[in-house]
């Protein structure tokens, strides 16, 4: 009997549409997907096949006449539009409480506290461009060793600090004095390290030795479930930091998309029963955040290219799971951050029927559906969308 293997490929931001309760997070007539789709280098035949562009709600693209795959629309059931709630809502935990944001800054208690532990001064303490920080402060943090402290509409406490001034191991020491001080009503979704390096103003720039200190999934989750029921759960990308390692049997990080579709394609060629989870960040955190609709277009056309190796790959018995976290619409300008959004879930495989599941109340179905296909039951309120007639 063949083993079975489930592909979880998360194209961070991917959002195809905004949800009904949209401006309550101040997005209007916001839609990824319908950005993307406006670029020369938008091209996608290959999720096309998949029923991308004949999910409820999607109006660009032609729809496919025969799909090859079942696919459905997301409802984020959570209150939230972060990376942290929508992994932790597509593995089963639904978050009635926003992560705490700070758009004034953090208080001051927090970084006194952290000063008085790590030694050195802060600078910024604002929402920010994470590559625009580092131009502004860059200069003042080589002077003085002071660390450059910054947040966004997201829930994290970001430190930026020049790899020459702070060593990347001391940085991420930092990251973790901060997590420790970061509980409780000021528990931000991540604390994240923001290595640069550069001689000088205008000449900065991020290395991809980013790390994120995640705070701990309140409650049990899918990846805990394949884990004790003995099935390998193996974490690509930034999957291992978003869940802290919990649930979790092997990581390995990624440089960027590229990188991260390498690196599935090689599991595809491993022998193991269980889970593979892809986080496929270079949408967002390259393209989506920087309002980049070419640039974030062409990154899906390259994706899309690869899908046919991908599918190539599988066996019998495999599974490809294709979704989205949360929105992040390049062609809003009124801000850089995320976008409250419908999140696509494709599903393909030879014993897959090829179906439309119109649009699910939960990400959470996600996670249940996973779980059901390994004969678990979910210990949390998602459905299994294969079970539904």
């Amino acid at each position: 009997m063949s083993k079975k293997r489930v592909f979880l490929i998360v194209l961070d931001s991917f959002g195809i549409g905004e949800m009904e309760d949209a401006h309550a997070y101040g997005d209007f007539n916001v839609d990824t997907l319908g950005s993307v789709a406006s670029s020369t280098r938008f091209h996608m035949p290959n999720m096309k096949k998949l029923g991308l562009f004949n999910i409820e709600g999607v109006s660009h693209g032609d729809k496919e006449k025969e799909p090859i795959g079942a696919y459905m629309r997301m409802k984020e059931a959570s209150r939230g539009k972060d990376t942290t709630i929508g992994h932790w809502e597509i593995a089963g935990i639904c978050s009635q409480s926003p992560l705490p944001t700070y758009p004034e800054g953090f208080p001051e208690e927090i970084l006194k506290e952290f000063s008085r532990q790590t030694g050195r001064g802060v600078l910024c303490n604002k929402p920010y461009s994470g590559t625009v920080v580092i131009q502004e402060y860059g200069e003042e943090h080589m002077r003085t060793g002071d660390l450059i402290v910054y947040t966004s509409a997201d829930s994290v406490f970001q430190i930026a600090a020049h790899e020459e001034v702070v060593p990347v191991e001391e940085l991420y020491e930092y990251c973790r004095i901060a997590r420790k001080i970061l509980r409780g009503e000021h528990g931000v979704g991540r604390v994240i390290a923001r290595p640069f390096v550069g001689t000088g103003s205008g000449e900065f720039t991020r290395t991809s030795n980013r790390h994120d200190f995640s705070i701990e999934p309140p409650t049990i989750t899918m990846l805990d479930q394949l884990k004790g029921s003995g099935k390998e759960v193996i974490a690509v990308g930034k999957i291992n930091d978003i869940f802290v390692g919990q649930g979790i049997t092997e990581h390995v990080y990624t440089k960027n998309n590229e990188d991260g579709i390498e690196k599935t394609l090689e599991y595809l060629e491993q022998d193991f029963e269980g889970l593979c989870f892809v986080n496929l960040v270079d949408f967002d955190s390259v393209y989506g955040h920087r309002r980049d609709i070419d640039g974030y277009a062409e990154a899906l056309a390259y994706f899309d290219k690869k899908l046919p190796e991908i599918m190539a790959k599988m066996k019998e018995d495999d599974v490809l799971m294709i979704t989205a976290d949360h929105g992040c619409d390049p062609g809003y300008m009124q801000t850089t951050d995320h976008t409250r959004e419908y999140t696509p879930f494709l599903i393909y495989g030879e014993k897959i029927e090829p179906k439309n599941y119109g649009t699910r109340e939960t990400f959470a179905d996600i996670g249940a559906t996973v779980l059901q296909y390994f004969g678990i039951v979910p210990a949390f309120a998602g459905k299994d969308v294969l079970e539904e007639e």
